[in-house]
């Protein structure tokens, strides 16, 4: 089957989180679970960890700033509901290339 709609951009990933999800403390049981892609985390960390303007965060990721506005929210949204309802969060895929492993990025 032939994929529909327009191919996935490759964003580039400074380097993997070092820890792959968070659970919170005090709630019996096994938490429901929110997930974020790398790319998810890796806006979330240029921006509000580092500080960074959207521009600039847009660009250490070769991706639009639009692309890289749509990425943040969705971010922000899942930690935000990890947050209030108590959920773990999950961190893993996406579509992307770490620098720290590969200089230059794959050719489409």
């Amino acid at each position: 089957m032939k994929n529909r709609g327009r191919p996935k951009k490759i964003k580039v990933i400074e380097k993997a989180p070092e820890i792959s999800s968070f659970s919170p403390r005090g709630k019996p049981g096994r938490p429901d679970e929110v997930e974020i892609s790398l790319e998810e985390f890796e806006a979330l960390r240029l921006s509000d960890y580092l500080g960074q303007s959207q521009t600039q965060a847009s660009a250490s990721m070769a991706i639009s700033q639009q692309t890289f506005s749509r990425i943040i929210k969705k971010a922000r949204k899942a930690v935000a509901e990890a947050l209030v309802r108590g959920k773990r969060i999950m961190i893993h895929g996406g579509s992307f290339y770490l620098t720290k492993d590969q200089p230059n990025p794959p050719k489409k």
